[in-house]
């Protein structure tokens, strides 16, 4: 690569322009950058030269061919640069004792390295810049050149490279940089081109390939090489999607955004602020392992001046963003790597290596530290690979397009390291316990060595056994070693490390066997020592992510140690408080699974499991999952009577829960009577002000709301919060989520001035104390929304944050989950009062199938929602179709929930609408007159839905040209109205126009 810099102009006085040849290899494009820049800012011209000439070139012809252009060259050498080629100290020193002395005048150098060069690099007069400052390297790099200082204008570029030696502002958990980095040049270029001139906010390419083909190399090359173009550089492992968000929103802290809040809000925060190209827009997001493209619009900020680069297996990304296909190494890149790790193996039995394991990086890596470290020779070594074989490893190991002679590589370095460091196979082993990946292997180090096995207390007493053991396994191209982890106090046991998927298959199945056991305990013993035992705490969810991985991989629920079972629920209520709710029954599942295999159904812990594994169902919408395991489990209990308080605390739990799933299955009234049971037993055993006895009164609450019955909801509510701010204080969750429950109250009573006074004090303390976009914030902020639309906010004030609010919403849970198809549906009843029915329809219809799919036909709420689409087909004019859909809400309804609750009624009024419509005013009129009286006898005679029955009756009557009546039902019902809700509200200009009310049916499950 030759790239021709432009001149710079202006040449200062005290000396003539000077030309210089900047020659470096890819690993310090940086370097060149910066030494070319410096040159020209002091009046000179630069030819910037990437160098790596192929091996059958010989030395002197390819330094002479830098001399083909005019003036100086100007070598920048390091242990990397003497390397390329590969070539060996012998051709170096004889051309440099040779060609270079001969032409001394018109060579020059800089030395990036500590380590000693070769002796004959003397004749160069190298000059040091390794590990100095900006300044001093400038003026080092003009004194070797014999420069005087001078300063002349330089166009800038866009991005102007920093000082290598200065790191970006922000730099997070980048992989260590690979000194045997290999290759590679031209895809390195390629993407840097292609970031480079991607259009404003679509910078965003994916590295393509099969496992092992070297993605992540590649892409923490690119941060490491590219780094010094960045301000902000983000390294973001996909392994889990909960470790993923995790990752992503610790930025947040970097770029100085609020780090109190919910991951899901910091993950918001950080991509809305790299959108905005703030704090600059110098910005570089790799994420490593990303399989799943539906996420994308979680974390890829669409905007911003900033670069995104994805490493997948995953072709699938090839939709939303452009892909980079990358394959096995290029022959000369993978003989040139052998040759380097090996250099006693000759060019010929180098390409014998790289076509047995058909040019794949992973592969190579270990033959190539075998071959370097034992000093083996390629024939020996060739042998053993094909001849040894693997009978009792398992097809399915390795990928099926991996070559056989890959596991016999592997198998023979066990069998070496056996025989030579037994200690580095038993951090091996104990690696191979863990899932591939990240591996907090640190943490090892920090439990007591009286608590190990006698045979590996040195893990914890020998730190240089220690040191040795993970120096081999590195390498060995075994592990990679990751950035200590500075918020952890930079100590030993905040060491990581990396195992690849492929290296951990085979290796687990090599150790397998080998005291399995006992490695398996260490491993659970160190998880149960990271468990902070605060799952609630948002601030340790980053740990509680780094965890789950492992669970599973290591065998943790078939544990029978108590501390470890108290580390797998704890592992669970933070899936639940974080929102994990499908990964958390997952767990769940796998838990139960072992449990029930040495557990009964009535041991304390697995009732604690029964009962997170129901929260968690329940929470990603799996009701009828959950009333299975509820009911199963409240039957047992029950079958098995017990003396004494634990086993009549295990009935209410259970009680507790199965009340819940039926709440949300709609069945009201048995919800209702078993949640009283909850209250009475909680109450006699705690007291009513207990934590216990206050979370069953506001379920007792929720169950009465949702048999309408409101106005006995708002003074269990309002007891219940008044307890909770003396027992847990204002700011505490369970206090926000019973002003929360006041709120709506208020707004289903018709007192929408005070539910929105409430409401907003309430998300003001949501929002300190658990962000924006935590689930229960996202709730209250709905609410806030329903109850300003209630109060008359101005439209386009709603508009707005309820857009806004949708697309939150869809982030944090996702399009199917129930709360959101709440929010849909009220965002698709305010679009269709105001316009737009196009897209009320849309949203409306999908709520709706979503909410059949999810409670089946016969349940209230896709029951109710008929009567929603009428009224968008009425406004659409299709007359005969509104009817219809009222009607089949209505006759649903009554069934369901019987005539008088308000849900029905509300369906009532349409449907009297829809009859009036249809010009069957005598039916229209005796439904109206029913609903209101039902309306005055149940919520009250100036409740809003009272008083639009009023006006629909009073509609009625003037069209059986009644008028006398109808005058003084509309003339009372004005009054009503002007008296509760206020001469300007909607409700009443609109009474007052004459124009008939409908009801809006708004979903809630509880």
């Amino acid at each position: 690569m030759v790239a021709q810099r432009e001149p710079a102009r202006g040449s200062a006085p005290g000396g003539e322009s000077e030309h210089f040849v900047v020659v470096f290899p890819g690993y310090h494009r940086a370097w060149g950058n910066w030494i070319a820049h410096r040159l020209e800012s002091h009046g000179h011209r630069t030819t910037l030269q990437r160098w790596d000439p192929d091996r059958e070139q010989p030395l002197e012809e390819a330094l002479g061919d830098l001399q083909l252009a005019s003036g100086r060259v100007l070598l920048v050498l390091s242990d990397v640069f003497l390397q390329l080629g590969p070539r060996t100290e012998a051709d170096w020193n004889a051309v440099l004792r040779g060609y270079v002395a001969e032409h001394a005048d018109r060579f020059a150098a800089v030395n990036l390295t500590n380590r000693e060069l070769l002796p004959a690099t003397a004749v160069l007069e190298p000059v040091a810049l390794w590990g100095i400052g900006e300044e001093e390297a400038e003026r080092r790099l003009l004194n070797r050149l014999g420069l005087r200082p001078r300063r002349v204008p330089v166009p800038q570029p866009g991005y102007t490279s920093r000082y290598p030696n200065d790191p970006p502002d922000v730099w997070g958990e980048v992989p260590r940089r690979n000194a045997r980095f290999t290759g590679r040049d031209l895809i390195l270029n390629e993407l840097q081109e292609r970031l480079m001139d991607a259009e404003h906010g679509a910078a965003v390419c994916t590295l393509v390939g099969t496992a092992g083909i070297g993605k992540t190399q590649i892409a923490a090359e690119y941060a490491h090489r590219f780094g010094p173009d960045y301000d902000v550089v983000w390294w973001v492992n996909c392994d889990q999607r909960n470790t993923q968000r995790d990752t992503f929103g610790q930025l947040a802290v970097e770029l100085g955004l609020d780090r109190a809040g919910e991951v899901g809000e910091r993950v918001r925060a950080v991509r809305e602020a790299l959108r905005r190209n703030e704090p600059s827009g110098r910005w570089l997001l790799i994420f490593d392992g990303w399989e799943e493209p539906e996420d994308a619009a979680t974390y890829l900020p669409h905007g911003g001046s900033g670069h995104v680069l994805i490493t997948s297996r995953n072709k699938s990304w090839r939709t939303t963003t452009e892909i980079k296909q990358i394959s096995a190494f290029k022959r000369a890149e993978s003989t040139g790597y052998l040759m380097r790790r090996a250099p006693h193996i000759t060019a010929e039995q180098a390409d014998q290596v790289a076509g047995e394991f058909q040019d794949l990086p992973l592969q190579l890596a270990q033959a190539a530290a075998w071959l370097g470290e034992e000093g083996m020779e390629v024939p020996e070594y060739l042998r053993m690979v094909r001849g040894v074989g693997l009978t009792r490893l398992e097809s399915g190991t390795m990928p099926d397009d991996y070559p056989y002679s890959s596991l016999t590589s592997w198998s023979m370095l066990l069998n070496k390291l056996r025989k030579s460091e037994p200690r580095t196979v038993d951090l091996l082993s104990l690696c191979a316990v863990f899932a591939p990946g990240r591996i907090p292997l640190g943490l090892v180090r920090g439990i007591p060595s009286s608590e190990l096995p006698e045979n590996l207390r040195w893990l914890v007493t020998d730190r240089s056994g220690w040191a040795r053991a993970l120096d081999s396994l590195v390498n060995y191209s075994v592990l990679t070693r990751e950035a200590r982890n500075p918020s952890a106090g930079d100590t030993e046991q905040s060491d990581s490390v990396h195992m690849h998927q492929v290296v951990h298959s085979v290796i687990s199945e090599l150790t397998q066997g080998r005291n399995s056991d006992t490695f398996r305990e260490v491993v659970h013993r160190l998880l149960v020592e990271a468990d902070p035992g605060t799952p609630r705490d948002s601030r340790q969810w980053g740990l509680y992510a780094e965890l789950m991985p492992h669970l599973l991989a290591s065998g943790a629920p078939a544990s029978k140690e108590r501390r470890v079972q108290e580390m797998l629920l704890n592992c669970l209520r933070y899936c639940y408080a974080s929102g994990e709710y499908s990964l958390g029954a997952e767990m769940a599942d796998a838990i139960r699974a072992d449990w029930e295999t040495f557990m009964g159904g009535e041991d304390q812990q697995m009732l604690v499991l029964t009962s997170l594994q129901g929260n968690l169902l329940r929470a990603g919408g799996h009701f009828r999952n959950a009333q299975a395991l509820d009911s199963a489990r409240l039957e047992r209990l029950r079958a098995v009577p017990q003396p004494g308080g634990v086993h009549e605390e295990a009935v209410m739990d259970a009680t507790s829960c199965l009340a819940a799933d039926l709440r949300l299955l709609g069945q009201y009234d048995e919800a209702l009577q078993l949640q009283e049971q909850v209250v009475e037993v909680s109450r006699r055993l705690y007291g009513p002000e207990e934590w216990t006895s206050l979370l069953a009164q506001h379920n007792l609450a929720v169950g009465l709301r949702l048999l309408g019955r409101y106005d006995e909801a708002y003074e269990t509510d309002l007891d219940t919060l008044r307890k909770r701010e003396q027992v847990l204080r204002a700011r505490h969750p369970d206090t926000l989520a019973s002003g929360n429950a006041c709120a709506r109250d208020l707004r289903l009573m018709g007192r929408y001035q005070e539910a929105l006074a409430r409401q907003e004090l309430s998300i003001r303390l949501h929002v300190q104390v658990l962000g924006a976009q935590h689930p229960q914030t996202l709730l209250a902020r709905h609410n806030l929304m329903l109850c300003q639309r209630r109060a008359g906010t101005p439209r386009q004030d709603i508009a707005t944050a309820m857009a806004l609010l949708f697309d939150q919403q869809e982030q944090v849970h996702n399009r199917t989950h129930f709360t959101t198809l709440s929010l849909m549906t009220d965002y698709g009843n305010f679009l269709r009062e105001h316009g737009d029915l196009t897209l009320a329809r849309e949203l409306l219809t999908e709520a709706e199938d979503g909410f059949r799919a999810l409670l089946g036909p016969a349940h209230p709420v896709p029951t109710a929602m008929q009567s929603n689409m009428g009224l968008v087909l009425a406004a659409e004019g299709e007359r005969d179709g509104a009817l219809n859909m009222f009607e089949q809400a209505l006759a649903g309804l009554t069934s369901l929930l019987g005539p008088d609750h308000p849900a029905t009624l509300g369906c009532a009024l349409n449907t009297s609408g829809g009859r009036h419509l249809g010009e069957a005013l005598e039916d229209a009129y005796e439904l109206s007159t029913d609903t209101l009286k039902r309306c005055r006898r149940v919520l009250g005679e100036d409740h809003p839905l009272t008083l639009s029955c009023m006006v629909a009756n009073a509609i009625d009557l003037r069209a059986l040209r009644r008028r006398d009546e109808a005058r003084a039902v509309e003339s009372e019902a004005l009054e009503r109205l002007t008296r509760s809700l206020g001469a300007q509200h909607q409700q009443t200009l609109s009474a007052r126009q004459r124009t008939r009310p409908y009801w809006d049916y708004e979903p809630y499950l509880g």
